[in-house]
This record gives structure tokens, C-alpha cells and sequence, in this order.
């Protein structure tokens, strides 16, 4: 069903309300929905990469697609240390475009066997869910950045049960025109107890 047919400016200002305390809240409610079962060890892995954004419905600044990408990659289960830098808006950094670049550099967590060589922690499979209502800083307009950041998500973070769709359409937003859902492998919070002062 389509909503309307609109060009969408989002500025940092509005990008950045909100995102990281419902990453927090989304880590919580899915480490209460699942079992010890899916409690594995888990090693941070980095990725480096590039990707092109270009959107022929949905402009962003530099800036504002800066910070979304950024929420998204801690929604996915980044490590809090991820890096997200842009470039190429013509414009300058504050005004919206329908290209630009997007390099990231991050760690995700791989499930590997106890007493691995390298340093380790405790993970846990959880619920992922990405649509417009989902994460709370999500929205219609975002397909074609779900579209863009396909090989990022699929390729850099420990997925399962994975469902990804997107049906982006130029010149239009669609409601509910993608999802990605199944679950992700994320941190537990660390034992306050066991960190040394």
C-alpha cells in the first residue's frame, strides 16, 4: 500500500534522537526472550568497508546518514566503538543529497569454539528485527539505505534464521517496504562484579 510520494530530508539532529537508548533497550528485551541455550562465546571480529548510498526517493546530509548508519550498526550488535565517516554530498556535510559514500569500521561478534586462542566473550543469539516502526529511529523512508547496506548486513554480523526484504520504488515510499528479521549474535552486558577498578 503506498503512503505518499515525497522527497524526505533527515538532518543529524533528527537522526540522533533516541537511536542509542533503544539499542540498549532492544539488547535487554532480547536477551530476556531468549534461553542459556543460545548463550555461546563469541570473538569480536573487524570489518572495514565501503559503500555508495544512492537514493533516488530519500536525501540525507552527510551528517544525518552518518549517525543513522551508525544505529544501525549498533541495532545489528556492533561493537560501541564503531566508526562511521561520509563523504561525497555535494553540497557540504549539512545538505541533503542523493549520493554519497559511507565507510565503516567496526568489530561484530562470531561464535567460536570454547578456550579459543583469541580473547573472548559471552554472546547470546537474540531476536533482530529492522522495519520502518523498528528500531524507533527507523522509518519509510529508509528503504533504499536497508537496499544500499545489503552486503554489510549480511556479510560483517553473525545472522540466523535471517529474512531480509526490500521493495524500494523511485519516487515513492511505501509502508512497510522492508524488513530484515531473524536473530543476531550480541554481547551480554559484562558482569559489573567481575570488571577490576
Amino acid at each position: 500500500m503506498r503512503a505518499m510520494r515525497s522527497f524526505t530530508l533527515l538532518p543529524a539532529a533528527a537522526l540522533m534522537a533516541g537511536g542509542l537508548c533503544f539499542h540498549s533497550a532492544t539488547h535487554a528485551a532480547a536477551s530476556a526472550a531468549t534461553s542459556p541455550a543460545d548463550i555461546v562465546t563469541g570473538a569480536w571480529q573487524h570489518h572495514k568497508l565501503t559503500f555508495e548510498y544512492y537514493g533516488i526517493t530519500t536525501l540525507y546530509n552527510c551528517d544525518g546518514l552518518q549517525t543513522r548508519v551508525r544505529q544501525l550498526l549498533l541495532h545489528l550488535g556492533a561493537r560501541k566503538d564503531a566508526t562511521v565517516n561520509t563523504g561525497g554530498c555535494p553540497g557540504g556535510p549539512d545538505t541533503p543529497s542523493h549520493f554519497a559514500w559511507v565507510d565503516v569500521d567496526f568489530y561484530s561478534l562470531a561464535p567460536v569454539a570454547e578456550g579459543a586462542g583469541t580473547e573472548t566473550v559471552k554472546a547470546q543469539w537474540g531476536p533482530l528485527k529492522v522495519t520502518p516502526q523498528l528500531p524507533s529511529f527507523m522509518g519509510d523512508g529508509d528503504c533504499e539505505l536497508i537496499q544500499s547496506m545489503k552486503d554489510v548486513i549480511i556479510k560483517n554480523f553473525s545472522l540466523r534464521d535471517l529474512e531480509y526484504r526490500t521493495d524500494c520504488f523511485p519516487h515513492e515510499i511505501w509502508l512497510n517496504g522492508f524488513a530484515v528479521k531473524g536473530q543476531a549474535l550480541r554481547a551480554l552486558p559484562q558482569d559489573p562484579s567481575a570488571v577490576k577498578s
